[in-house]
């Protein structure tokens, strides 16, 4: 430690910049280990992830979901890891969470998509790669924030109450239900208070809830140089598609009194359908996302929604002798919006207090417009908050495009912020 190391603050972050060179390597590593979801294959990472967790003297728990319930929330291997750190009596459990799945690279990348190449430089570069912002970075952020906390207390004598618990989960793009939502539906963990995977600049107190849904629109297949004598299903999607994306339109007038959140809005991001280009479609699959402020209840949301594609096709003319439409819809994803709930406020000023001291700056505690797992903690009564490493927003880092990053100087600081919050809430 330096001579300037004087306060238990100065101390962790001393011990963070001592050591940072070996987080940036465990972080690539765990970029060097591809979870593309879908397919969803992930076992394998929790696997490594355990074994260099083991190399600090940290053993994480292995939790295999059974494979009829990966395979049913559309993924092929998911362990779920929880790494449980004990100290004094009388405290609370702090949980931490990341996840280690990701959507695939895509096109476009400059830099290898699972390389963890460094550009410039450890103090002052960036990390490339896919997961490198969301949220491998974090597995990092919170394992060396927890090394910082313990290495203090042994090394400075000082003395810490309470429980931290490490949870590297595996079903954030699918929704959670068999990361996060399985390990507290099954009982294995029940923290008092959680931080999520996040960004550095702000602490996120509340998100969106999503609802997605599959619409699939059935007409009568026919030849193309006879289109009368079918319904064409694309035409009747169509139809539906432009009453939904009036909706669009109103939803702009909905206003949220959340901070860092606007409106509700909707979006249809995949269409399948149709045989062959001489063949009048006869079935069409829609998928839409419907972004829910908090202030909204889910389950007039989606009425609503399905009311608005039964009206569409009901009011669809098809052509002499086609047949009506049949639509089915089918609800693919249900989030709830994340709330504050009672008890996080130690957690939210201990971020803000330390992160202004890291950052230099104020971190306002905000609503973010994306949906995360941390609402399942919230189901539980579990207060939390999203803070981790990051930009200031998700289009800095090219989070799900090409050549995703991460400033490694935002890693270092988050790292520093989360383990002197870690020591405001556990210190004896």
């Amino acid at each position: 430690m330096t001579a300037t190391a004087s306060t238990p603050f100065q101390q962790l972050d001393a011990w963070v910049d001592a050591h940072f060179d070996e987080q940036v390597g465990f972080l690539q590593q765990l970029i060097q280990v591809p979870t593309d979801t879908p397919p969803g294959n992930n076992a394998p990472h929790a696997e490594r992830t355990a074994e260099l967790l083991q190399a600090f003297g940290m053993t994480a728990e292995k939790f295999a979901v059974p494979t009829a319930e990966v395979a049913a929330a559309g993924l092929e291997s998911i362990t779920n890891l929880i790494v449980r750190r004990a100290y004094g009596a009388g405290g609370q459990t702090v949980a931490l969470n990341a996840h280690g799945d990701v959507v695939p690279p895509g096109e476009g990348w400059t830099h290898p998509p699972y390389g963890g190449e460094v550009v410039g430089g450890n103090q002052t570069g960036r990390i490339y790669g896919r997961a490198s912002a969301v949220s491998k970075c974090d597995f990092s952020t919170f394992t060396f924030a927890v090394r910082a906390l313990e290495s203090l207390a042994e090394t400075h004598n000082v003395p810490l109450k309470g429980n931290v618990e490490l949870h590297f989960t595996y079903d954030e793009e699918f929704g959670g239900e068999v990361g996060p939502g399985w390990l507290l539906k099954h009982g294995h963990t029940k923290p008092d208070l959680m931080i999520a995977a996040g960004f550095s600049y702000q602490v996120v107190v509340a998100h969106n809830g999503c609802l997605q849904l599959e619409v699939t629109v059935q007409g009568d297949m026919a030849h193309a140089a006879i289109p009368d004598s079918g319904t064409d299903a694309l035409q009747g999607a169509t139809h539906i598609m432009n009453a939904l994306y009036a909706l669009n339109r109103d939803y702009l007038h909905v206003k949220s009194g959340v901070e860092g959140i606007t409106h509700p809005y909707l979006n249809i991001g995949l269409i399948n359908g149709g045989t062959n280009t001489n063949v009048i479609p006869g079935k069409v699959v829609l998928k839409l996302d419907r972004r829910m402020i908090p202030e909204e209840n889910p389950a007039e949301v989606e009425a609503s929604l399905r009311a608005t594609i039964a009206a569409a096709a009901a009011c669809f003319n098809p052509p002499r002798g086609g047949n009506i439409l049949h639509v089915e819809v089918r609800r693919m994803l249900l989030a709830h919006a994340m709330k504050p709930l009672p008890g996080n406020a130690p957690l939210v000023a201990a971020i803000q207090q330390h992160g202004q001291q890291v950052f230099g700056e104020p971190i306002p505690a905000v609503g973010t417009p994306l949906y995360t797992d941390v609402r399942l903690y919230g189901e539980h009564g579990i207060p939390g908050v999203i803070y981790g490493a990051g930009p200031r927003t998700v289009r800095e880092s090219n989070a799900k495009r090409a050549d995703e990053h991460l400033e490694l100087a935002d890693l270092r600081r988050a790292t520093k912020v989360v383990a002197r919050a870690l020591l405001e809430l556990m210190r004896e």
